[in-house]
């Protein structure tokens, strides 16, 4: 299982006070000195995190494997193909969230991700869908064109009892092994932190983790180096 982590809250205290400080693409090498093999960062439509600066910064400056959160728009598609992220996960998005609650309803918007698929991947850049871990959403995610699927784990880790917890991780165990059958590959993320990662080193299917709040907010009394090397060490005893 490889680490990617996500930036996006070191830009969100940068926006606290509108100024230039901590900045994101430093944060970046950072955590990658730190053994993080991947560094995801979403560029929302309102910008209130992460702004295409840092996306153009962080692709001339990422040397493990940028991946761009967006949402299925057309300007988010015209940036991603102008960028060339290596990789670009397409995320529900709504302006009053806190953070992405759910993920994608593809039936909804199967032909805007259709399209929006095919445009990235005449760019060659790798797609993946941020998907709540149901099977009858496998084959939708392939019939768009998806390369690989992210598990939305938002439900797992808010479970407030252990059998909730326990059924939610047993579903994501069986929905990662049929999708790695259909030849999808399968990351997880949303919610995850040093103590709720440990069950998911047990699927060997689930390749990487996308974690990014509880890494920055470690990284407040550890630094971020410090932090990026903790979770580092919890995923390569398994």
């Amino acid at each position: 299982m490889k680490l990617a982590v996500n930036i996006d809250h070191v830009a969100t205290l940068r926006e606290a006070r509108g100024e230039i400080e901590p900045d994101p693409v430093i944060a970046a090498g950072i955590c990658e000195l730190a053994g993080a093999e991947g560094i995801v960062c979403h560029l929302r439509e309102d910008r209130r995190h992460i702004n295409d600066r840092d996306v153009r910064l962080l692709r001339e400056v990422v040397k493990t494997k940028l991946d761009l959160e967006m949402a299925a728009t057309d300007e988010m598609v015209k940036i991603a193909c102008e960028i060339l992220p290596d990789l670009v996960t397409l995320v529900p998005e709504n302006r009053k969230e806190l953070t992405t609650e759910g993920g994608l309803n593809i039936s909804a918007m199967k032909l805007r991700l259709t399209d929006a698929i095919d445009e990235l991947k005449s760019k060659e850049i790798l797609v993946s869908l941020f998907i709540d871990p149901e099977p009858e959403i496998l084959d939708l995610a392939l019939e768009v064109g998806a390369d690989i699927i992210e598990f939305h784990t938002g439900k797992y880790a808010n479970s407030i009892d252990e059998k909730s917890q326990l059924n939610e991780l047993t579903k994501i165990g069986t929905v990662s092994r049929m999708a790695a059958e259909m030849g999808l590959i399968v990351t997880a993320g949303h919610g995850l932190n040093y103590f709720n990662i440990q069950p998911f080193l047990n699927i060997p299917e689930i390749r990487e983790v996308s974690i990014g709040h509880a890494i920055i907010s470690r990284a407040v009394f550890t630094g971020l180096q410090r932090a990026v090397e903790d979770m580092t060490k919890i995923i390569s005893k398994f």
